[in-house]
């Protein structure tokens, strides 16, 4: 049988444990629980467009997320046409291109939003050239990409290279790179149906780092495994190399900027991301990828 004093204590202790178990205050909450508050701009971010871009797009989210937990970046390809068009018809926030944007576009993005839509040069970009690493041919002229792109000039042989076919690759009708070259290179003309086109601009290094007879085009973020051709404006100038140096400065003659498109001035998380890219952690990460910063 228990004594009073007995009692007494055992009722203590249970008071003293009770106390040592209270819920913790909301200053206590671990950091990683639901009831956490999340700091900076909450929200999603919908990019889309460019195939030279996507993977510059990507790398920009990855970063601005880990710093902004409530953001939510989402970026996807399908070409500059695409995510231009995604602008026009509401489904995406900015558009990716590596275009500047058209006029008749301009005047569809219009309809939707008057005071749209905006232009931001984000980064700068050089369209290479490729050839198989064995090939002779270091340098062309712009007259002689039109004619190898138009099938007026079909051997290598006609252009210092070795008696075999060549053999062109091309981007799809959608993509900011192949709407370049339609309008630089080829002076609006279309491409030879000889022309093999490729989804993407990785898949155009591939082709022809496996293919000894084979030439495609794409931004110079991605020549790996294959020679970079240098190119001439015309017969008598000076052949440039697209280093960081010359397309930075303009000198390569295939320079040009890449761009997000937006359908009104941004604000809130639009702007935060936008900023986050111009910065100059945003602009070194440009340099990381193989592009060339804006500012």
């Amino acid at each position: 049988m228990r004594t009073p004093l007995s009692l007494f204590f055992t009722a203590t202790l249970i008071a003293l444990l009770a106390g040592c178990r209270r819920p913790p205050s909301s200053s206590q909450v671990d950091a990683g629980s639901p009831s956490a508050a999340v700091k900076g701009p909450r929200g999603t971010v919908t990019v889309k467009g460019s195939d030279t871009m996507v993977l510059l797009g990507q790398r920009w989210a990855e970063q601005f997320m880990k710093t902004h937990p409530g953001a939510k970046i989402q970026v996807t390809g399908g070409g500059s046409g695409t995510g231009i068009a995604a602008l026009i018809n509401g489904t995406t926030d900015i558009a990716m291109s590596s275009r500047p944007i058209k006029e008749a576009e301009k005047q569809q993005a219009r309809q939707r939003d008057p005071d749209g839509p905006v232009e931001v040069p984000v980064a700068r970009d050089g369209i290479t050239f490729y050839v198989h690493e064995s090939n002779p041919v270091d340098v062309l002229t712009i007259a002689q990409l039109k004619d190898i792109y138009l099938a007026d000039v079909t051997r290598w042989k006609d252009l210092g290279g070795r008696d075999a076919p060549i053999v062109p690759y091309s981007r799809e009708n959608s993509s900011g790179t192949y709407s370049f070259v339609k309008d630089e290179v080829l002076g609006g003309e279309d491409f030879t149906p000889r022309a093999l086109t490729l989804p993407g601009t990785a898949a155009v290094v591939h082709a022809v780092s496996l293919d000894r007879n084979g030439i495609g085009y794409g931004g110079s973020a991605y020549a790996k495994g294959v020679k970079e051709v240098k190119v001439k404006k015309d017969a008598h100038a000076e052949a440039i190399a697209p280093t960081p140096e010359n397309i930075r400065s303009g000198a390569y003659p295939l320079s040009r900027r890449l761009f997000f498109y937006l359908p009104r001035e941004a604000s809130g998380i639009d702007r935060d991301f936008i900023d986050y890219a111009l910065s100059p952690e945003g602009q070194k990460i440009v340099l990381e990828v193989g592009y060339f910063p804006e500012k």
